[in-house]
């Protein structure tokens, strides 16, 4: 963590803020421009302006205009960068109407459940048609990278990332009887077991989306779609996401997972606190928002908790990714200049500058020099990026979520058998995707 209590609440504003079409105009055309760590400048002989719109939060933005901006002009004399700040209300019409109206900027830091809607609306440049870009995929983590995908293309790079890990009450956990976390979903459930004998909850699945049932989803062996995203008769369905999905079925009906997971009380950070839960999933902002209160709540996260990655089941330790991607438009009036800052916005130092104010990089050697960087918590977070999953990057997904979950919440609540709600949502989404 930050040494002042400034640099602190600078990352709770970044943490907080963090949680939670296939055009090619240019693109044959776009050249490699090397990288400030060892890339050549090539100047094209004249400067132009490029825009790029972000949502970074207040500390964020800073860094960008006061380290990135100038440190990229000096990289590339030839290109000035020209940065707008949107604010996240609105900011999908904003942008359908910039495409439409051929005013969108040559690139922009998007949601990464935007990125294969936005490119099957063809507003999207497909970057791995560009000089240059299979070096790029090599140095990020694979999960971020994914959710640029569609379509045999990708059409965005993960700038930045985030994932959620298990967070334990250290005193709940020694209730348990344990000294250290659970290593495989088995140990979780005994632990949880012996926690209900005194009133308490062990199991942590925060709430019936896919958000917060991904990661226990994934790790119990259950899927989505096959490997390209293009199936999900037989995946969703299987007979493995049906063991998964009535796995936590089985737990809820036991009386291990949390409440909130059904919308009770406590909340899941209130539980965690008070010692009623024994662990949730949750991602770096509970660290730093805590850190900062401690003060006022005599709560110290760092001494009082234990992180760990996802118990393993079935199906491995999973998480689910978050973050931003950063997308060139793809009526760019300078798709070679918009390629060239993309590509080193993905460079080690660039990375590194953004994750002093907490972000965490896509780009693994910068992930990995976090470590490092007076951070403590994030070292779990950075590890279990390297098992983590996309939620489904699909032009539909808004409209697959919202069937997902009505079937999981059926199944958890009894109203319909495990098989049968993932049989009907596979009918549903195979209509959706045809």
């Amino acid at each position: 963590m930050k040494k002042s209590a400034l640099a602190v609440m600078a990352l709770v504003l970044v943490l907080v803020m963090a949680a939670c079409g296939s055009g090619n105009n240019g693109a044959n055309n776009a050249a490699d421009n090397g990288t400030s760590n060892g890339g050549e400048n090539k100047p094209s002989g004249k400067k132009v302006t490029i825009e790029y719109w972000h949502t970074y939060s207040d500390a964020e933005e800073k860094a960008l205009v006061e380290k990135i901006k100038p440190a990229f002009e000096a990289a590339y004399p030839n290109i000035e960068l020209k940065l707008t700040r949107m604010p996240y209300e609105g900011l999908k019409q904003q942008v359908i109407a910039g495409v439409a109206g051929d005013a969108a900027p040559d690139l922009m830091r998007m949601d990464i459940v935007w990125v294969p809607e936005f490119a099957a609306q063809n507003a999207l440049m497909d970057v791995s048609k560009l000089e240059g870009f299979e070096e790029l995929k090599a140095s990020v983590f694979e999960a971020p990278m994914a959710t640029n995908f569609y379509n045999g293309g990708y059409y965005g790079v993960p700038v930045n990332t985030n994932t959620k890990i298990a967070i334990y009450n250290k005193a709940t956990l020694e209730e348990a009887g344990l000294t250290e976390a659970p290593k495989t979903m088995d140990e979780l459930v005994a632990a949880a077991r012996t926690l209900k004998e005194k009133g308490k909850y062990g199991i942590g699945v925060s709430g019936i989306h896919a958000w917060g049932l991904g990661p226990w989803f994934w790790s119990l062996g259950g899927s989505i779609t096959n490997e390209d995203y293009t199936k999900v008769d037989g995946y969703l369905n299987s007979e493995a996401s049906v063991k998964a999905l009535q796995t936590i079925v089985d737990w809820n009906n036991e009386g291990l997972v949390l409440p909130v997971m059904l919308g009770g009380e406590p909340g899941t950070w209130d539980g965690i606190i008070s010692g009623d839960y024994l662990m949730s999933d949750d991602g770096p902002w509970f660290y730093s928002t805590k850190i900062a209160e401690k003060e006022q709540t005599g709560f110290d996260p760092m001494e009082q908790t234990v992180r760990a990655l996802m118990p393993a089941g079935e199906g491995g330790s999973r998480s689910v990714i978050g973050g931003e991607d950063l997308v060139m438009f793809a009526n760019s009036k300078h798709p070679e200049e918009a390629w060239t800052f993309a590509k080193w916005m993905l460079t080690e130092e660039p990375q590194k500058m953004m994750a002093e104010t907490g972000l965490i990089p896509s780009n693994k050697a910068a992930a990995d020099a976090m470590k490092t960087m007076d951070i403590p918590f994030v070292d779990t977070f950075v590890e279990q990026l390297e098992t983590a999953l996309p939620r489904t990057p699909i032009p539909q997904w808004g409209e697959v979520e919202g069937i997902f979950n009505l079937a999981f919440e059926k199944a958890i609540r009894g109203e319909q058998e495990p098989k049968a709600a993932l049989d009907e949502a596979v009918k549903q989404i195979e209509a959706i995707l045809n």
